[in-house]
């Protein structure tokens, strides 16, 4: 699955890391992916990284 990132609308709250690792924050608190700084990336279809795409509050992650 495509997951994008939309640094705008993050609120540095915690829950993404907190249910997958494959995100990570920068310096400020803000979303990044965990590997890299580009704001598009291809994952695996796993349980975590969708239970963290729908449970942002602010919907700074989203499946394209």
């Amino acid at each position: 699955m495509k997951v994008s990132l939309i640094p705008e609308k993050c609120i540095a709250c915690g829950l993404c890391q907190t249910y997958s690792d494959v995100f990570d924050y920068h310096d400020d608190g803000i979303v990044k992916f965990a590997h890299t700084d580009e704001l598009n990336q291809e994952l695996a279809n796993r349980s975590d990284t969708l239970l963290a795409v729908k449970s942002c509050p602010t919907k700074a992650l989203i499946i394209d």
